[in-house]
């Protein structure tokens, strides 16, 4: 046990340090690029001083019609720098949405990889069952806080597979089948046994404690996977 929560430990830790590089590299790059943008981004008054050049530059326009022009571009100059200042800001938000979304993918991929580890190590190890109370009176299992209620059929394999498991002995499905029906193994088939498990399995619904908790042994048949002593039958 002390292994199994140093290695959770490592992996936790391991699992932050990844997020950690992670957002902090998404915000270096999208930091990186926006001072790239912004610096190649036009100077938002060019426009304006090459108007004033051409005011200087030709004094001698009189005429109200090329007063009126010059009036024209000025305006539209000051126009462009109004709508430049107004892209700055719309990259800028796009470059913090972005990251927001990077970092978010980030979190969202490390979680799944943290999980999927998490049920293989469950699925090397087996469900952690603190109490398992069968009652063959309610047709109920109770497996630690979690209640299920079962069919006839599924609390009789169930029942049969716990007191195997009491005995350290692992069943097939002929005697399983045997020992429900009452009739000798080698006069049962063993597919009635696979199928009593499997129907024990549908009833229990949770996949995760269904297949973890019944387990199948290579051509062996099928066990609990839960300790002698937390096994309590009423």
């Amino acid at each position: 046990m002390p292994e199994n929560i140093s290695s959770a430990t490592d992996a936790l830790r391991a699992g932050n340090r990844v997020v950690t590089g992670g957002i902090a590299a998404i915000v270096l790059i999208l930091a990186a690029a926006a001072v790239f943008l912004f610096l190649n981004l036009p100077d938002a008054d060019a426009f304006n001083a090459r108007v004033e050049r051409i005011f200087i530059e030709n004094d001698a326009l009189r005429s109200g019609t090329e007063i009126r022009l010059l009036e024209i571009l000025a305006q539209s100059g000051t126009s462009f720098s109004d709508v430049l200042a107004s892209y700055r800001m719309v990259i800028f938000v796009l470059l913090v949405f972005s990251a927001a979304l990077l970092i978010a993918a980030l979190v969202l991929l490390v979680t799944i990889i943290a999980l999927n580890r998490r049920m293989s190590a469950i699925q090397r190890s087996g469900i952690q069952v603190a109490s398992l109370m069968i009652s063959r009176e309610s047709r109920a299992v109770y497996i630690n806080d979690m209640e299920f209620s079962l069919t006839e059929a599924a609390i009789e394999t169930l029942s049969v597979l716990a007191e195997a498991r009491m005995d350290d002995e692992v069943l097939n499905g002929a005697q399983i089948e045997g020992m429900i029906s009452g009739r000798d193994a080698a006069d049962c088939d063993e597919a009635a046994g696979a199928t009593r498990v499997k129907r024990l399995r549908d009833a229990l619904g949770n996949q995760m404690v269904s297949e973890l908790l019944v387990k199948t042994i290579a051509r062996r048949g099928y066990m609990l996977a839960v300790g002698k002593d937390v096994i309590r039958m009423v």
